[in-house]
């Protein structure tokens, strides 16, 4: 299989996340790239100043990436990659599926639950036949349009479209490794946001190298466990999206979630802003007891994800927040 079958590319949204990619790959003359988006403010300024002016203002895009909010491109991509909220792709594909190619391959961008309990792969199975991937990593964006290396995990349970995405990053800054795991990709992409905000809860309170490392061993352990306990594989934590994206998200103060957790563990986090702000780890946590309540031993084989759901939803004295997850073991 070659790439040569698969020129036209569209991203579904244009943020951050799409438009360095799609910058990326805009530069490779043979692609046809598009920013398929609502936003017609983008629009205008991809098209006439090759500028995102709301997520890139002063960075200049390659003339070729192009933005358009008419969604009958979906028609004739050949890979179409999903870089919109996850909780808002499965109604997305639903309501628009008589416009994707049947033949495209679908790739999930988006780090997240596509429902309330479900990763975005079960979610589509029943109604979309399309060969689909899901691509994770380290990978903040800005690094990526100012091209720094940068990793990420190809997961599909469909091999052979692996030598696809080789070629389609050959010659660029973006590396990758591969893996039919589907199911462990997508959790270990909702899983570091939780531990980030550990992460970040305990360097606001200590700021110790021995006691940081001790607690993202225990972190790294919590989440090969928990990956492998919802079905995928404990060493798909080994991957660029597993280890390489969790130290990513937990130890750079860009990261949402780790600068959530800096806030709550110096005593600034308040229900406002919780309110106002969408917090992945948060929504992640309490998904996830949910779904371990009940079940025989969850609370102590994960303590650190169990103790950061009791600061959540319960009256809690943070000050105590590393001694009791020390206590736990």
């Amino acid at each position: 299989m070659s790439i040569n079958q698969y020129p036209n590319i569209v991203f579904v949204g244009s943020g951050a996340i799409a438009t360095a990619l799609g910058n990326i790959l805009a530069a490779d003359e043979d692609y046809q790239v598009v920013l398929l988006s609502i936003e017609q403010d983008v629009i205008e300024s991809v098209n006439e100043e090759h500028v995102n002016k709301k997520y890139f203002p002063i960075f200049k895009l390659s003339p070729l990436l192009r933005a358009t909010d008419d969604k009958t491109v979906l028609l004739k991509a050949k890979i179409i990659f999903l870089a919109i909220p996850s909780v808002t792709i499965v109604d997305y594909l639903r309501e628009n599926q008589h416009l994707i190619n049947p033949k495209a391959i679908l790739v999930n961008l988006a780090k997240g639950f596509g429902s309330e309990r479900d990763i975005i792969p079960d979610c589509l199975g029943p109604f979309l036949k399309n060969t689909l991937a899901t691509l994770k990593g380290p990978s903040f964006a800005r690094e990526i349009l100012y091209r720094q290396p940068t990793a990420f995990t190809l997961a599909s349970k469909d091999e052979g479209i692996y030598e696809v995405f080789t070629e389609l990053f050959e010659n660029t800054t973006i590396y990758l490794d591969y893996s039919n795991d589907v199911v462990g990709v997508e959790y270990a992409s909702i899983l570091k946001n939780i531990y980030a905000i550990v992460i970040g809860i305990v360097d606001a309170q200590f700021d110790s190298p021995n006691l940081r490392s001790l607690v993202l061993t225990r972190a790294i352990n919590e989440m090969r466990s928990l990956i492998s306990r919802f079905g995928g594989r404990e060493e798909t934590m080994f991957n660029y999206c597993g280890f390489g994206d969790f130290t990513l998200t937990a130890l750079n103060d860009l990261s949402r979630n780790r600068t959530l957790g800096l806030l709550i563990g110096k005593g600034f986090f308040t229900s406002n802003i919780s309110d106002r702000v969408v917090l992945e780890g948060r929504i992640a946590v309490n998904v996830l007891c949910d779904q371990l309540s009940g079940q025989e031993g969850a609370c102590v084989q994960f303590p650190l994800m169990t103790e950061l759901h009791k600061v959540f939803n319960q009256e809690y004295d943070i000050n105590n927040f590393v001694s009791r997850i020390l206590s736990r073991y």
